[in-house]
């Protein structure tokens, strides 16, 4: 069994703590559920609740408008003497100069898409593995998506490189910082770790992490697909080389979307066809791109941009130096941020109670600012499954299983017994549907 401490008093803990309240008082952000259609679906009479965002979030009409209005009135391949093919062509660039915004990248030309994340850094590696030689290595961590671990791992196999894996603290779930230390070597190429876990929610230091492996001059690759939703994100600030995540798990169409500092992805040789430019980022956009889900990803900047505008007053001052839509979706990322430590929090504190329950990760007040609004738990006399069939059969939809966490999983010694329950919150989640959570979990069990 895992190193973990039993939870049957982490209600009382979390309840004490939370007599200290949180001293900046969320903003109250569920206004903005009218901007999504699919919050109105119901299940016997009731409106059903995602908890399932972890795995892929719900979109604004801002999105979809978009996309319809592409399919409709602009779509062309790029470069033509036409206007559709025009019209294209600036989508495209508006779409890079948006995520340029959104991540405070210095230059759109540093904004790469793709079909999804793993793709991307399977293409990424692939390119990066052309610089390594037998005996270099890579570290990954144990806390990671496998998206993030096994293409790293493939490479190393083909090139002849040393993978090294950083643990983890179990009774935490937060990586073992001595241990991915001491991991970074003057062999390593390359550190690959994610910013949050898609599990538990944990928040990486990735700043530090990001300085440790230029120390050793090894390029930092981070995995922002489960912070990108939660959190603002600055690539100037952090120095990262790479950062990947996708848009949709930040309310967008299914895409994957790739950072790189400029230099890096004019100096790596990318695989493309003969034609293609040589200068990024088309020379990384390898083929057509899916035109129509860039005009959605484009709207949903638009609607997070206006969230920002409404909290700008309240956040903006966090972002010095920023104006436009840059500020705007800052501002956006931070009052969501604040919003949901307070649905997490209401969480814990209800989930705990539960009889037989055990929280993988931080529980506790002082470390909601070390997570993600992502829970995992796991009820004894209970499979995931059952559970996760239990919410669905009342409207709440969540996943169940390992979730590609794999090595996490396994090194909690769950995923035999069919890994955890995923409760995943979004800001477009009340703290009335928390409560609803818990209480359907409750009926579960006590039945």
């Amino acid at each position: 069994m895992p190193n973990i401490p039993d939870t049957s008093a982490t209600a009382n803990s979390v309840e004490r703590a939370s007599e200290q309240r949180i001293s900046h008082t969320p903003p109250d952000l569920s206004p903005n559920r009218q901007h999504f259609p699919s919050l109105a679906l119901e299940l016997s009479g009731q409106p059903v609740i995602y908890a399932d965002n972890p795995g892929g979030t719900q979109v604004p009409q801002e999105c979809i408008g978009a996309i319809a209005d592409y399919l409709a009135r602009s779509n062309a391949n790029t470069g033509g003497a036409f206007l559709t093919s025009a019209r294209t062509d600036a989508l495209l660039a508006e779409a890079h100069a948006a995520m340029a915004d959104m991540l405070n990248a210095a230059d759109p030309r540093e904004i790469v898409f793709g079909p999804n994340m793993t793709t991307l850094t399977f293409a990424f590696s692939r390119a990066i593995g052309r610089t390594l030689s037998p005996g270099d290595e890579i570290v990954v961590t144990t806390l990671d998506h496998d998206a993030n671990v096994s293409p790293w791992q493939a490479l190393a196999e083909e090139r002849g490189a040393v993978v090294r894996m950083a643990e983890i603290d179990p009774a935490t779930c937060t990586l073992d910082m001595a241990d991915l230390h001491a991991k970074i070597t003057p062999r390593t190429k390359v550190v690959a770790v994610g910013y949050a876990s898609n599990a538990v929610g944990t928040i990486n230091d990735v700043e530090t992490i990001t300085s440790w492996a230029h120390e050793a001059g090894a390029l930092a690759w981070i995995d922002a697909v489960q912070y990108a939703p939660h959190a603002p994100i600055d690539v100037q600030a952090l120095d990262c080389d790479f950062l990947v995540c996708s848009s949709y798990k930040f309310f967008g169409p299914h895409l994957g979307i790739v950072y790189g500092k400029l230099p890096l992805l004019e100096r790596i040789a990318a695989y493309k066809v003969r034609p293609a430019t040589n200068e990024a980022p088309g020379k990384w956009e390898t083929g057509t791109q899916n035109h129509e889900c860039l005009a959605g990803l484009v709207g949903t900047l638009d609607y997070l941009a206006t969230l920002g505008r409404a909290q700008q007053a309240r956040y903006g001052a966090r972002f010095a130096g920023m104006s436009g839509r840059r500020l705007e979706l800052h501002a956006a990322f931070a009052a969501i941020q604040a919003y949901e430590r307070e649905l997490v929090r209401h969480l814990l504190i209800g989930v705990a109670e539960l009889q037989g329950v055990q929280i993988y990760g931080l529980t506790q007040e002082a470390d909601l600012t070390r997570r993600v609004p992502t829970v995992a738990l796991t009820v004894a006399g209970h499979t995931p499954r059952a559970l996760a069939e239990g919410l669905g059969q009342r409207g709440i939809f969540a996943w169940d299983g390992n979730y590609y966490a794999l090595n996490l999983m396994e090194r909690l010694g769950i995923e035999a017994r069919g890994g955890a329950l995923r409760i995943g919150l979004a800001h477009y989640n009340t703290l009335a549907e928390v409560d609803r959570i818990v209480a359907a979990l409750h009926e579960i069990v006590g039945g």
